[in-house]
């Protein structure tokens, strides 16, 4: 099992709000590996919306991404340009 870990900053303007958390849950739903999200003091599963949204990411919020698992390297490259790319949004 590999696991990866990534610091990123939110670049949406709104954060990471209810659309852009349906957005990683979508990503994340067929992927094997376990998927966390640190910001500050709270470590939240990624695949649960309600705790993505529980962390209130504002915009230049830090995230540090843990992914562990046999598909981490493909799991951790989709988050990543997920987020580079404010999933979607402006």
């Amino acid at each position: 099992m590999k696991k990866l870990v990534s610091k990123i900053r939110v670049k949406n303007g709104l954060g990471i709000h209810t659309r852009p958390a349906t957005a990683i849950v979508k990503l994340l739903h067929h992927v094997k590996s376990n998927v966390s999200f640190t910001h500050k003091k709270d470590t939240v599963n990624a695949k649960s919306i309600l705790s993505i949204l529980m962390l209130a990411l504002h915009k230049n919020a830090q995230v540090t991404i843990t992914v562990e698992g046999d598909d981490a390297e493909d799991v951790m490259e989709k988050l990543i340009n997920g987020f580079e790319s404010c999933f979607g949004e402006s």
